[in-house]
Formats: C-alpha cells, sequence, structure tokens
C-alpha cells in the first residue's frame, strides 16, 4: 500500500475530536485503503481490534446494513463499554437515510466516528443541516507527484513527470506493470463505473425531488468530454449547450446544468470560480473546470486535442487543492491570473505555462502579476529551466521542483 502520509497526519489530527470525520473524494483515489492504514495505526497506538468497528458498503458482507436501522442495531451491538470505540464506515452514501443512523451514533459517548462517500451530496441537504458544525471534510485527491514518486523513485524528475502527467496518479494504476498497456484499460474501467454508478444512485436518491432525471449516458460523456478538453478555459451552461446543439443534438441550458452537477457530485470535476482582484469579488459568469485525474483527462479528451498547457494548469490546480489553498482564477483589467490561492488569510498568484523561453510567452505570462498593485507573493510555474529566477519580485519557477517542495 501507498502511504498517504498527509492525509494520515489529518486523521491523527482530529482523533477522538467530538466531529465526525468524512473523508471525500472520487472513486479509487485511496479512501479505503487511507482508512485500512489508520486502523493500523490505532492498532499501534494500543487500541484493541474490539474497540475498532469497520464496515464497507461497497461489500456482499454487509448488504444487509444498507439499511439504517439495521446498520445502527448492528454498530451498538459490537460497542465495548467503557473505552472509546471507532466507527468506520465505507461509502456510507449507499446506505439510505444513513444520516439518522450516524448522527444517533453521534450523540453517543466514546464514539469516534469516520465515514467515506465519492459523492458531494454526502455533504448536502439533510446530512449538512443535521451535523451542521459537527464534521470536519477531509477531500481526498489521487496521489501527489511527490507520493508519485516515492512509487517510481528511478529515471529522472522530468521522465516521471511526463508519465504523471500521462496516467495519472490513481493509486492502483501507478502500481501496474506494463503501465502503457494496461492503464487505458483499467481507466476506461474507472471511468465508466464512476459515470454509470454514481448517475444510478444520483437518481435514486433524487427521486421525486424536481430534479430531471440523468438517463442519457451518452449525452452525460459527451458533456464530460466537453469540460475534460476544456480544462483551462472558462466555460458556462450556455457555452456547453451551444456545443452539443452545433454537434447535431438540440439540449437546452437546464439540462446542461443537471447534468453538469452529475459530473461534479462525484468529484469528477471541480468548479472554480473568477475572482476580480481590483474589485475583491466573486464574478458569477464562466467558471473553469478541472479534472480530478489527469489520467482520466487524457483517457477521454481525443489524442489530437490534447494539450500540455492545459493538462499542467490541472496539475498545479491539484496540488494546490492538497496543500490546503482556496482556489479562485484571477481577473485583473482585461487579463487573467491562472489562480488566487489562499490560505490561512495569505494570498499568492500563480500563473502556469510550459515554457517561458519565447519572448512573447514571457512578457504575456509576467504582465498580469505586474499589474497587480499588492505585495503578496507572485510565482509562475513553467517546465524550463532557462528562465528562473526573481523578476522585479515575480519569481519564476521550476513546476516539477515546486512539486516536490515540502509544504
Amino acid at each position: 500500500m501507498i502511504k498517504r502520509t498527509d492525509y494520515l497526519n489529518e486523521l491523527n489530527k482530529w482523533q477522538d475530536e467530538k466531529v465526525i470525520k468524512v473523508i471525500t473524494g472520487i472513486r479509487r483515489c485511496g479512501k479505503s485503503t487511507l482508512l485500512e492504514q489508520f486502523r493500523n495505526e490505532l492498532i499501534g497506538k494500543g487500541i484493541s481490534r474490539e474497540q475498532i468497528i469497520a464496515v464497507n458498503f461497497e461489500s456482499l458482507e454487509f448488504e444487509e446494513l444498507l439499511d439504517y436501522k439495521k446498520l445502527y442495531s448492528f454498530i451498538l451491538s459490537k460497542i465495548v463499554p467503557d473505552k472509546n470505540n471507532y466507527i468506520f464506515l465505507d461509502e456510507i452514501q449507499m446506505v439510505g437515510d444513513f444520516q439518522k443512523a450516524v448522527d444517533s451514533l453521534f450523540i453517543k459517548d466514546n464514539i469516534d466516528i469516520y465515514i467515506t462517500g465519492s459523492n458531494a451530496y454526502l455533504l448536502s441537504g439533510e446530512l449538512a443541516t443535521m451535523l451542521s458544525g459537527r464534521y470536519v471534510e477531509i477531500n481526498m485527491l489521487p496521489l501527489s507527484f511527490g507520493e508519485y514518486r516515492l512509487v517510481h523513485s528511478s529515471g529522472t524528475d522530468d521522465a516521471a513527470f511526463a508519465d504523471y502527467l500521462r496516467f495519472g496518479g490513481l493509486p492502483y494504476i501507478v502500481t501496474l506493470d506494463d503501465i502503457n498497456e494496461k492503464a487505458e484499460t483499467y481507466l476506461e474501467g474507472i471511468y465508466n463505473t464512476i459515470i454509470i454508478k454514481d448517475v444510478e444512485e444520483r437518481q435514486k436518491r433524487k427521486s421525486g425531488d424536481g430534479s430531471r432525471n440523468i438517463n442519457d449516458i451518452a449525452l452525460l460523456k459527451n458533456i464530460a468530454r466537453f469540460l475534460a478538453s476544456s480544462v483551462g478555459n472558462p466555460v458556462s451552461v450556455k457555452s456547453i449547450a451551444d456545443y452539443i446543439t452545433s454537434s447535431g443534438r438540440k439540449v437546452s441550458q437546464n439540462t446542461v446544468s443537471e447534468y453538469v452537477s452529475a459530473l461534479v457530485e462525484p468529484y469528477i470535476f471541480y468548479p472554480v470560480e473568477r475572482y476580480d482582484i481590483e474589485g475583491k469579488q466573486l464574478l458569477k459568469q464562466n467558471q473553469k473546470y478541472y479534472i480530478s485525474d489527469l489520467g482520466l483527462r487524457r483517457y477521454m479528451v481525443a489524442k489530437k486535442n490534447y494539450d500540455l498547457g492545459f493538462s499542467l494548469e490541472n496539475a498545479v490546480f491539484l496540488e494546490l487543492k492538497r496543500r490546503g489553498y482556496r482556489i479562485n482564477i484571477g481577473k485583473t483589467g482585461n487579463t487573467e491570473v491562472d489562480f488566487v490561492a489562499e490560505k490561512n488569510g495569505s494570498l499568492t498568484y500563480i500563473q502556469v505555462t510550459a515554457s517561458m523561453t519565447d519572448e512573447k510567452t514571457f512578457e504575456r505570462e509576467i504582465a498580469p502579476l505586474k499589474a497587480i498593485r499588492d505585495n503578496h507573493p507572485k510565482t509562475i510555474l513553467t517546465l524550463d529551466r532557462f528562465t528562473l529566477g526573481d523578476y522585479d519580485g515575480i519569481v519564476v519557477k521550476n513546476v516539477i521542483d515546486w512539486m516536490l517542495e515540502q509544504f
């Protein structure tokens, strides 16, 4: 198993605190393995196996517990009196009305709850209302490049990063032998599982609430491909609808909006809002969408349309998110800053480009940062190593070195 140290540190920080620990993220990013690793750490601290109750709802072994009342009774029957009990509920969204069982367990003494889910619905609606202020979310992503290098330590960083951009960071794919031959087949399986399984669950969950049915998988995949190919470009519901219509299929903006939500909820895509740096306000139009795994992007996007710069920008977005930043797209005048990243009240501005060696590219990338009249850090991340340095306070760094920095 690949040890997910940063996420384990986060779980250790919250151990025995009276909040529900909610681990979210795309399927197969390593949530179940993380919980297993954390359980092993608990045992290493002297906690007995009897104090640990683990249920994975993807296992047929626990099918009967998909009823929340039976789940609640089962866990109560396993509780060790007068000791701390650690409850692990994996892919909890598969349990109907799971929030009732979770809330009833939460209010009891000596119970520490950890749940995972592959859908943003987990923290919306009734659960969010019922547990307001009583949970912390740990959003889990596929492997960082730093974690990837721990598995693939041979060769140069540059060669390893090229493979990372091609195949992504889903933990299982990183460990495959003959990755060139097996990667596409595995990614196809993951993609179809996410699209079909999560949409089916969404249909059951939202049945009767007025939402549109997501029953056209071909349309859903078409929209997914559009978003994957548009990484790095602002898009709107209207622009997606116009694209679908131009390809011969009439579709309404309301339908597109529902289908985009069906792709965001299972953490396939992350929407990012634009931010007016001068006006200090969010802009409501034309979000960007970044995909949660670059291997999936490469699988979804036709090879002739594959763009290194946009994949690089996506990789930087994911790394910023891993490092705990809140991220927006910056607008200053008529120009754009790729990322305005905020953490603990401090801002940093980041531009991303494959190369800065061309003079016009250099001027285009540095100009928006020069236009910002404040003293927050300003960085340009690039693959080339010829333009590195400090340009009147604007630091140009190699993106691979930046990816491998300790933070």
